[in-house]
């Protein structure tokens, strides 16, 4: 059977090797200058044009900090005259997007890479189909030993799985903080929109946390009263004994008397 071709075997010739790594390594660069140019864009002085009614709803928004002429012709032509309501310009300074950069910054050039290397495979696969790989070249012999079957399990590692291991951790590392951030903003919401029901239920725990502490004293109480007077019964049951046994001893006679 003809040997399978390998990735390198489609990049020949030293020159080739430096053109795709050179358009590589441009490709990574521009990518990540891209990145970070979106984050940044997420951060800054940010200004919103709020239009209100009289009754201080927000009818209209729109970023900037005054309205073009299209907007206002597409508000009056919607709303009515612009006149009509009261125009607020809302200013606020957003941090740096870090996370998500930093998400965005090593999972998207790792997972455009995991997916370059799944179609080149599928590609060698379809062309010239799966080869069994030889056990002895995996050194599957030497598993009968601790050391050894470590050392299988590192060679059986991949740089697709250390990569795709990296893509969850990216993943978790952006998703997670914000499922969390936004559970907690849901609690205290829902705290402040329901807070008599919260301090109900609160006052209720406290109330049979309390009257548990209570019983636990009543009993650790009346059990201590109940093993003193144990105590006591203990020691009158051996006085009790104490005076059985000296009535129960013979009277010691006087020696004969002379005579």
């Amino acid at each position: 059977m003809a040997p399978r071709a390998r990735l390198l075997d489609l990049f020949e010739g030293k020159r080739n090797q430096k053109v795709i790594l050179t358009i590589s390594v441009l490709i990574v660069l521009i990518l990540e200058v891209l990145i970070y140019l979106a984050a940044a864009s997420q951060s800054g002085q940010k200004s919103r044009v709020l239009v209100l009614d009289e009754s201080g709803a927000q009818v209209y928004e729109t970023s900037g900090t005054t309205l073009t002429s299209y907007e206002k012709l597409a508000f009056e032509n919607t709303f009515g005259p612009l006149k009509n309501y009261r125009i607020q310009v809302h200013t606020e300074n957003l941090p740096f997007p870090f996370r998500a950069w930093s998400s965005a910054a090593v999972g998207i050039p790792i997972g455009l890479i995991l997916l370059v290397v799944f179609l080149v495979r599928c590609y060698l696969t379809l062309v010239y189909g799966d080869q069994e790989k030889d056990p002895k070249l995996l050194g599957l012999d030497s598993e009968d030993t601790r050391f050894g079957s470590v050392l299988s399990l590192f060679r059986r590692v991949s740089i697709f799985h250390v990569g795709v291991l990296v893509v969850i951790s990216v993943l978790l590392f952006w998703i997670v903080p914000n499922f969390l951030g936004d559970l907690i903003r849901a609690g205290l919401s829902t705290i402040r929109e329901f807070k008599w029901f919260f301090v109900g239920v609160a006052s209720f725990l406290a109330a049979v946390i309390v009257w548990v502490i209570y019983l636990r004293y009543r009993i650790s109480q009346q059990m201590l009263k109940n093993q003193a007077d144990l105590e006591k019964y203990r020691l009158k049951i051996g006085l009790l004994e104490h005076k059985e046994s000296q009535a129960l001893l013979p009277v010691p006679t006087n020696e004969a008397q002379e005579t």
